[in-house]
């Protein structure tokens, strides 16, 4: 992900998950590791289309819909992907194969987070490193389970993607079943913007 997307991330984290939509740029530059020209330079397309308002002593969001479908237009899934590969057994039983370290991302995300599934899915997504060579080998056929490169900041949102980071990587999977998690999750978004 780029580090734009990491400000992204939080913002939206911050806002859909904690109910804070206040910031300054000086605390977000300490809590991610980032400069604060990044976070500025991260904030110049929100404050165009009106998704933030610039104070004196900070910034708020005030658009969280503008910021997430701009974090979900210029993101690239493709581009995380470090392993890919096709694995002979069930959903279900491929997620409970995982490894401790991963984190579980779109589909899977959903249902785990939600104990619910808009629609059958047949990929896993998974955020870790090519370790996962060893456990899932590489296999010939459509692959099913994608592993993403997993960012150092990434832990701290727990084992599950981040509210916000789930819909942006749906939005980017071409499976004809994504746009049934997006729609479900856009729902669950609705609600707690509107809290």
């Amino acid at each position: 992900m780029k580090k734009i997307e990491l400000v992204f991330r939080e913002l939206l984290y911050q806002c859909l998950e904690k109910g804070n939509r206040r910031f300054t740029q000086l605390a977000l530059s300490r809590e991610l590791g980032l400069s604060t020209s990044m976070i500025s330079f991260a904030l110049k397309p929100l404050k165009k289309m009106n998704a933030v308002e610039v104070r004196q002593r900070g910034f708020s969001l005030i658009d969280p819909r503008k910021a997430l479908y701009h974090w979900a237009s210029v993101r690239s899934i493709e581009k995380d992907i470090v392993y890919s590969t096709r694995v002979e057994m069930p959903v279900i039983e491929m997620e409970k194969a995982m490894p401790d370290n991963i984190i579980f991302g779109a589909f899977s995300a959903y249902r785990l987070r939600f104990k619910d599934a808009p629609a059958d899915y047949s990929e896993v997504y998974v955020y870790g490193d090519d370790t996962l060579k060893k456990r899932f080998p590489e296999s010939k056929g459509p692959a099913n389970l994608f592993v993403l490169r997993k960012d150092p900041l990434m832990e701290k949102y727990g084992p599950l993607t981040a509210m916000a980071q789930t819909f942006v990587d749906l939005w980017n999977i071409k499976s004809w079943y994504a746009g049934d998690y997006l729609k479900a999750l856009e729902a669950k978004i609705n609600e707690r913007i509107l809290e």
